[in-house]
């Protein structure tokens, strides 16, 4: 009987210890059941017959962006852009010393950078590939996750900042935190002001404007879901839901040549992640722990393409059950009957023919 007492009271000590020193102050969630992959969904090995390149200068091409000539570009977990052309060439055109994620060509021709830790910025392409800070904060709240972006026509660029608490490296700890850190905002250059669209998101992500930039998309990672923010019609400056539930962790996003929207799911829907959401405390303590403890995502491939309306048209799949050639997608842009397609782990550019 006494050993049994001991032993409760040193397991009730480790845990007092182990949450004492958490990071997280999580909360519980019950997330919706995970949908099964069938009909449109049914897994497929699509991705299998992509083209791959190999970069030199780092790993973590998380997004891709691809200009008129052709050419692909990059961002690395060093802090450099790359210019690619695929099998061919490879050119670091700058360093932003900090870490690029989103990349999206301007109307102008410069080229712009959700950096995690620099914030919203500009290379002018005219002048020597010059790096400029747009934006790294807003409403007195310094970004610390800037993600993704795209730019319209007239020069304002919608763009992320995924958490406002954990920066790059850390969103596992958002994951289990379970708490809305995350913004979609607006920067106009003409006024040089930075506005909050929405607030409150769960890790928010990828941003694409529609082709008639009647709306743009907000992926919400750590919700499974997609919103649609009006910018015209009688709409207007209101939000909903584009789509709901979805089988994986969406991340970046892009529009189609057609206006259709082709979207980067992470990974698959984690059943031990989604079973121990409802328990803050159990989080916390899985904070302390080793994140070779932690949930695994795992290597899959996944990219499914949606229309205006949000219907799913296609996906296309590497299941874990084969090669882990193209896994963990995160960025990918259409050009000219290809798919380019990169992962925030990869050293690598991926392409593959449509048509």
């Amino acid at each position: 009987m006494r050993k049994l007492i001991l032993i409760v009271l040193i397991f009730i000590a480790l845990y007092l210890i182990l949450r004492s020193v958490s990071r997280i102050d999580s909360v519980g969630y019950n997330p919706p059941p995970i949908p099964e992959l069938k009909g449109v969904f049914e897994p497929n090995k699509r991705l299998l017959n992509a083209e791959k390149m190999v970069l030199s200068k780092g790993t973590g091409a998380e997004d891709v962006e691809v200009d008129n000539e052709g050419n692909i570009y990059t961002g690395l977990e060093n802090g450099l852009i790359v210019k690619v052309s695929f099998n061919k060439s490879e050119e670091v055109i700058a360093n932003t010393g900090g870490r690029p994620f989103g990349l999206r060509f301007g109307g102008d021709g410069n080229l712009y950078v959700a950096d995690g830790i620099k914030g919203l910025l500009k290379i002018d392409f005219k002048n020597n590939y010059k790096i400029e800070v747009l934006t790294n904060e807003a409403d007195g709240i310094p970004f610390r996750f800037t993600d993704h972006l795209d730019v319209a026509s007239d020069g304002k660029i919608y763009f992320t900042d995924a958490s406002s608490k954990y920066g790059p490296g850390e969103y596992l700890y958002d994951l289990l935190e379970s708490r809305p850190y995350g913004r979609f905002l607006v920067y106009d250059p003409k006024t040089k002001k930075t506005t909050t669209l929405m607030k409150d998101l769960y890790f928010s992500n990828g941003v694409a404007l529609s082709k008639d930039e009647s709306f743009v998309l907000v992926n919400e990672t750590y919700r499974y879901r997609i919103w649609r923010y009006w910018l015209k019609g009688k709409k207007k400056d209101t939000y909903e839901v584009f789509y709901e539930n979805l089988p994986g962790f969406p991340d970046n996003l892009r529009t189609s040549p057609e206006g259709d929207f082709w979207l980067c799911l992470f990974t698959k829907r984690n059943k031990m992640m989604d079973l121990i959401h409802p328990y803050p405390s159990f989080k916390n303590i899985l904070s302390t722990l080793p994140k070779f403890l932690w949930p695994k995502p795992a290597k899959y491939g996944f990219i499914v393409k949606l229309d205006s309306n949000g219907n799913v048209i296609e996906t296309l799949q590497n299941p874990d059950t084969e090669e882990p050639k193209f896994v963990i997608i995160t960025g990918v842009k259409e050009h000219n009957n290809y798919l380019y397609f990169a992962s925030l782990y990869g050293n690598w550019i991926g392409r593959l023919k449509l048509r």
